[in-house]
């Protein structure tokens, strides 16, 4: 059994659903100090962080970042075992937080242990930056730590995220930027009444209609030649009383906008608002940015990633924004490059989520390649 594997084994194990870490910080925390890291732990509320550094500070600073929380189980008869204990089938390794993302955390750490047994004295700084707050309110989890590391004048040159990233295989894809990530809280004011006297009410379904039509077939932008078109999609619609014969006084309902950076919040704000008023409709909006699109130009973040990765598999990976929003979004904003790289995501936060245990040993040596030609 390799050490990845095993360690990954030992972290599933580990009871860490969001935002409780299960104490694997705790292993991940005693392995690092062996290799002699500095650890300090960073506990925000509930939430368990840590940021560990190995190295001299004058030089660049590279920087593993992950989670140690997952997502609940769901229903525990639907999985085929336990989702806490896991189990290897036909070269398969199943388990919650096989792919999302334990497997990344047990790689960094042991890509990172043979790369400091072989160049000891390597240049620069190794960091990891690790929370249990990633899979749930993401405030005081990365955030909060970044928040903290800036206003000491900490700096990360280099970021490696270790989400799952890989589409069908192993290294497919790398992640070189997220889109933003706009939600709105909408009520829509109305007046309830008895559905025989419809002009004695108000129905805010029927005036929100409307405008609702144009925001989802508005074609909001084109993105560019490194994002998707910023898109728009409702979440959660909810009116009535449940009784068949009262119309409703009102409807909420919340949506949310993915956008590329040819958008601006505020663009996005008032192209919603502008839409909402021109269909005449008295309501209460609250908004929430969870994130700002990041984007990682060429450079030699890209250059390592590109390179490690073909190194392992034969094969260039492709650079994509695609998928939802992942913590680099916060890293990015102290002036990093970040990257993610990880295992194939297709069962991630599903019942029997797995991961093939050839993709933990690919991803170690990627890893491992990547370090060696930034800081070897």
């Amino acid at each position: 059994m390799s050490d990845a594997l095993e360690l990954t084994q030992e972290l599933i194990r580990r009871r860490s659903v969001s935002p409780d870490d299960g104490a694997c910080q705790a292993l991940l925390i005693a392995r690092l100090e062996r290799c002699g890291f500095a650890v300090e732990r960073l506990p925000y509320g509930p939430v368990e962080n840590f940021w560990a550094t190995r190295g001299a500070s004058d030089g660049p600073t590279f920087c593993f970042a992950g989670h140690t929380d997952v997502v609940p189980t769901g229903p525990l008869e639907a999985w085929a075992t336990d989702p806490f204990e896991p189990v290897v089938r036909d070269g398969v390794l199943y388990g919650r937080g096989a792919a999302d993302m334990k497997s990344g955390l047990a790689a960094m750490v042991t890509a990172t242990e043979t790369f400091i047994a072989a160049t000891p004295g390597h240049r620069g700084r190794i960091a990891f930056l690790i929370t249990s707050d990633e899979e749930g309110r993401s405030i005081d989890g990365t955030k909060r730590v970044v928040e903290e590391l800036r206003a000491r004048r900490e700096r990360i040159d280099w970021c490696l995220v270790g989400e799952p990233s890989s589409e069908a295989a192993f290294g497919d894809t790398v992640k070189i930027g997220r889109r933003g990530s706009l939600s709105g809280r909408l009520t829509v004011h109305g007046v309830q009444g008895h559905v025989a006297y419809p002009q004695r009410a108000e129905n805010p379904v029927h005036r929100f209609a409307p405008a609702l039509a144009e925001l989802c077939a508005r074609t909001w932008d084109a993105g560019n030649e490194h994002f998707e078109p910023t898109t728009f999609q409702v979440s959660n619609f909810n009116a009535g009383t449940g009784a068949p014969n009262v119309i409703p006084g009102e409807l909420l309902a919340r949506f949310n906008l993915r956008f590329s950076p040819v958008q601006t919040v505020d663009s996005l704000q008032q192209t919603v608002t502008e839409i909402l008023d021109r269909h005449r409709l008295r309501y209460t909006l609250e908004w929430n940015v969870s994130g700002l699109p990041f984007y990682t130009p060429p450079g030699p973040l890209s250059d390592a990633v590109s390179a490690a990765v073909a190194a392992v598999v034969g094969k260039t990976p492709l650079l994509s924004t695609g998928g939802g929003t992942s913590d680099g979004r916060f890293i990015a904003t102290m002036g990093a490059q970040v990257i993610e790289l990880g295992v194939v995501n297709r069962t991630i936060h599903q019942v029997d989520e797995c991961v093939r245990i050839e993709e933990i040993r690919l991803l170690e040596r990627a890893y491992a390649g990547v370090l060696g030609r930034l800081l070897g």
